[in-house]
């Protein structure tokens, strides 16, 4: 007979509806009540990716809605309130047959959810731009114009035309060319959306890593330069370095 940590391991591989169904297939005869309580977790786990299928369609609502246009953008921004780093902003076109399950804000998402994620999307997107701001360009414009022009760059970074853009709570005056649909807290109600959220949030957190290297002092491997109290505390001590914003932090130098 089977030893029950041998099934439990099985039961650990299960990833998706087929295979926990097969995993019950296989085991609910087995009367030991170990391999019962893990058969009834097979049971919640197929209820979880049923409730999680019915989110994923609802995702894609604005998607069915305005299939008409074609090709539709999914564009979502991070970092407009850093005091430190680029803003980035990615656009996302997702196939019209895409159903990628855990789709979400960026920020209700763990790390390694965004990062698994992430290469789940660049792998089924039919084409992903990011675009971005330096600290520098956002001193210049502000950082309004600045999510605008790096917006704007990750349309044109997408390589294809698309037909229309969903866009996180912003219109766009760079892309007026377009079909644009201003969702908002659309990143949690559109698959696109989510998706380039979760691609530019991905792409800025790789980038202030690289930085915590350069610049240890500030902590933006775990603050991502957001104002918090030990960023803060080390801007006043070693001022400024070359990635703040200098529009962004004069109360605090």
């Amino acid at each position: 007979m089977q030893a029950i940590s041998e099934i439990k391991n099985e039961l650990s591989k299960a990833l998706d509806k087929n295979q926990l169904q097969n995993f019950l297939d296989t085991y609910s005869n087995d009367e030991r009540s170990g391999v019962i309580k893990l058969c009834e977790s097979a049971v919640k786990k197929i209820a979880a990716i049923d409730l999680e299928l019915q989110r994923t369609f609802a995702m894609y609502e604005f998607e069915r809605e305005n299939a008409e246009l074609g090709l539709l953008c999914g564009i979502d921004e991070v970092g407009r309130g850093p005091l430190a780093g680029p803003v980035y902003a990615a656009a996302v076109i997702l196939p019209n047959d895409c159903n990628i399950l855990y789709l979400n804000d960026s920020k209700k998402l763990s790390e390694k959810k965004r990062e698994e994620l992430y290469d789940v999307i660049m792998d089924k997107a039919v084409a992903v731009g990011i675009g971005y701001a330096d600290c520098s360009r956002i001193d210049e414009i502000n950082i309004l114009q600045a999510t605008y022009e790096a917006m704007t760059q990750a349309v044109s970074n997408l390589g294809i035309e698309p037909g229309g853009l969903l866009i996180d709570a912003v219109h766009i005056p760079q892309l007026e060319k377009y079909k644009q649909i201003s969702i908002i807290k659309g990143d949690a109600k559109s698959a696109s959306i989510a998706a380039a959220s979760i691609i530019a949030k991905v792409t800025r957190d790789r980038l202030m890593k690289e930085y915590a290297l350069k610049y240890p002092e500030y902590g933006f491997d775990s603050n991502k330069g957001y104002g918090s109290a030990e960023h803060i505390a080390a801007l006043k001590k070693y001022g400024p370095c070359p990635i703040h914003r200098r529009t962004f932090i004069g109360n605090f130098v």
